[in-house]
């Protein structure tokens, strides 16, 4: 990508009961990317990040830990990426026809729209799933099939990566798809070295990883 085109404008969606992890994970990866890894401790990200929730003010995320948004979806600036969190809020927010029309008209703007675990189901009651592979967390195929009807889920993966709408697994797997978003904008070597940065291994391949159901 051009230098003219940065820094990359991204706004993560928060609402109440938000898994914590679905939001600090890429927010942490988007943060701590570098183009020049030599030059780590003196350059900025190439990515600007914003949090932003349906109104201004603090969200209640799961376990506690509170979210304070930047912007509201009443005045956030156009973003060249949008990352659709998951978490049991999800359930209430996959009825609110304001954030989905957001999310949706949004999308339409955006260079890339991702969602993390359960946020695929927002992205599937917008209607950006139809005709299209997904994703989600283990525990939540069949609540994504309700959501999005016409999408074919891949229960094998930890994401799908087909322009313009991304989706991963669950929780920890958002950090795996943010690391393949920092590859897909700059290439291998900075996802790379951004994993590195992190002490996590780059997601190599989309496979799911060995789960236990019980």
């Amino acid at each position: 990508m051009s230098q003219n085109n940065l820094p990359i404008m991204v706004g993560i969606l928060i609402f109440d009961q938000v898994e914590v992890l679905d939001v600090a994970g890429p927010f942490e990866v988007f943060s701590v990317t570098r183009l020049n890894e030599k030059n780590r401790w003196e350059e900025l990200s190439p990515f600007q990040l914003l949090l932003v929730s349906e109104r201004l003010g603090q969200v209640l995320a799961i376990g506690g830990l509170r979210f304070t948004a930047d912007v509201s979806i009443d005045n956030c600036p156009n973003l060249d990426l949008l990352i659709v969190p998951g978490g049991r809020g999800t359930g209430k927010e996959v009825k609110n026809d304001i954030l989905l029309r957001w999310i949706a008209d949004t999308s339409a703007k955006t260079k890339i729209t991702a969602s993390v675990c359960t946020g695929s189901s927002l992205l599937g009651r917008a209607g950006l799933l139809n005709g299209r592979e997904s994703t989600t967390n283990w525990r939540a195929f069949n609540f994504l099939q309700e959501a999005a009807p016409k999408t074919k889920i891949r229960e094998d993966v930890l994401f799908t990566l087909t322009e313009p709408i991304f989706t991963s697994a669950g929780v920890s797997a958002g950090i795996d798809l943010a690391l393949r978003i920092v590859s897909h904008f700059f290439g291998t070597g900075v996802g790379k070295a951004t994993a590195r940065h992190m002490e996590y291994p780059y997601p190599e391949s989309d496979m799911r990883r060995g789960r236990s159901d019980t």
